[in-house]
């Protein structure tokens, strides 16, 4: 990881989806995946909001979104939206295949009362 940015290009992505999620047999609204390590995690509407989660253990400072065609990121040191910075490893999104919430299978009919606001 680079220091002054928070951010490796060279990272991979630690999988297609949250990792807590997936070990835990859960389910994520959208994700986000660190910019600094490639660890997925799910976004903060998400019931285990787990991006923020690794940002407080690991003080990663900077995720990027992990949907298809979104490259924006999110500084949580700043607190604030990055509209661009450089071209992340691929994949640079979960596979266009995989709903949204996701994954298939593992959202629950009444979803969206779970979501945090």
């Amino acid at each position: 990881m680079t220091s002054d940015t928070g951010i490796d290009p060279t990272a991979p992505p630690s999988g297609t989806g949250c990792a807590e999620c997936d070990a835990a047999g859960g389910w994520w609204f959208h994700l986000r995946r660190c910019a600094g390590c490639g660890h997925v995690g799910c976004c903060d509407s998400s019931p285990g909001q787990h991006a923020t989660e690794h940002f407080r253990s690991t003080g990663h400072p900077v995720v990027q979104s992990y949907e298809p065609g979104e490259d924006w990121y999110w500084d949580y040191a700043a607190n604030e939206v990055r509209e661009s910075g450089p071209r992340l490893a691929p994949p640079t999104g979960h596979p266009e295949d995989q709903p949204t919430p996701g994954p298939a299978g593992r959202v629950p009919p009444d979803w969206a009362a779970a979501l945090h606001r």
